[in-house]
């Protein structure tokens, strides 16, 4: 996972334990889990808009050529 081991993910959260307190974990998590489905929906949403953008430019270029 992103090039990193078991060691360097457990070097990490007992770090990020440290800072934050075992309290804070699951509102890190949930904060977390919700940015990424944000980019994510972000990224598909600007994907499917280029794609009907770019079929929409065909579809006008093959009309105007039948004109």
């Amino acid at each position: 996972m992103f090039g990193m081991g078991t060691s360097e993910l457990l070097i990490i959260l007992v770090i990020v334990v440290i800072i934050f307190g075992v309290g804070k974990l699951p509102d890190i998590g949930s904060g977390l889990g919700k940015a990424i489905r944000n980019f994510k929906k972000s990224t598909s949403d600007e994907l499917e808009t280029s794609a009907k953008t770019d079929t929409h430019k065909l579809e006008n270029s093959a009309a105007k050529k039948e004109v």
